[in-house]
């Protein structure tokens, strides 16, 4: 509120009581709880466009970058002006720091892309083949979807190759399945560790209830598995790749 108090000038394009209501039931009342701040705030610099564009020069336009840093598509048609899907209802409402122009409905940004979960991530990394294969074969496939937040130690294929041959083929079977998901629940760590907190830890209890050993001598190492690459991030915690597969 007290941007749109400032100096400006601001250009905005004002929705009315009614263009709120046109939202899904429950909408309003979801984006004003403390919580939803920042969704908030995104919704409604959208809403305005930094400079004093009066009607006759808001026609000209294709586009324009608001506060919240996308674009809204101008299109000017059948002797009307929209902005994004809403209707120009009422234009040139001067004010002592800009323009209001009101509109007939809300619009909304484009949503960031959503981060990938763990499972999601490992997959579209494409190094994971064999890791994901054990996953889906152990049942773990939702508890890894899950809310979490996990710190997985994932192994590169690489590394399932260094295992005695026959090994992977053995553990994908279903009679051996809770032999798997053994293994896997132990390269698994509750909570979300970055890498300097795995290191600080010195010894790390697992999902598989087990401790893992973190050293650091010629680098970071888990139970003798080189740590290769860190830090990275999924919507449901952090995947730190190793190069060797770790047995409890």
């Amino acid at each position: 509120m007290e941007t749109l108090k400032g100096k400006g000038p601001f250009t905005v394009f004002a929705p009315t009581d009614e263009a709120f209501a046109k939202l899904p039931k429950g909408t309003v009342e979801d984006l004003l709880k403390p919580e939803n701040k920042d969704k908030l705030v995104a919704v409604l610099t959208y809403h305005v466009v930094a400079g004093k564009v009066m009607a006759a020069d808001v026609v000209k336009l294709k586009s324009a970058k608001t506060v919240q840093g996308q674009e809204v598509k101008i299109t000017v048609a059948d002797g009307g002006v929209s902005v994004d899907n809403a209707k120009v209802v009422k234009t040139d409402i001067a004010c002592s720091n800009g323009v209001i122009h009101v509109i007939d409905s809300v619009i909304l940004p484009k949503s960031a892309p959503a981060t990938p979960d763990i499972v999601d991530t490992a997959v579209a990394a494409g190094s994971f083949k064999t890791l994901v294969a054990a996953v889906k074969a152990a049942g773990l496939v939702e508890t890894l979807k899950g809310k979490g937040p996990f710190t997985v130690f994932a192994p590169t294929d690489e590394a399932f190759a260094k295992l005695p041959a026959g090994t992977v083929e053995s553990l994908l079977k279903p009679e051996n399945k809770d032999k798997l998901v053994a293994i896997l629940t132990y390269h698994v760590v509750p909570g979300s560790l970055k890498a300097g907190d795995v290191v600080k830890a010195g010894e790390l209890k697992t999902v598989n209830g087990k401790t893992v050993k973190i050293t650091t001598d010629g680098g970071a190492k888990i139970n003798g598995a080189g740590i290769v690459k860190t830090d990275i991030e999924t919507s449901n915690g952090i995947i730190h790749v190793i190069d060797a597969v770790i047995l409890p």
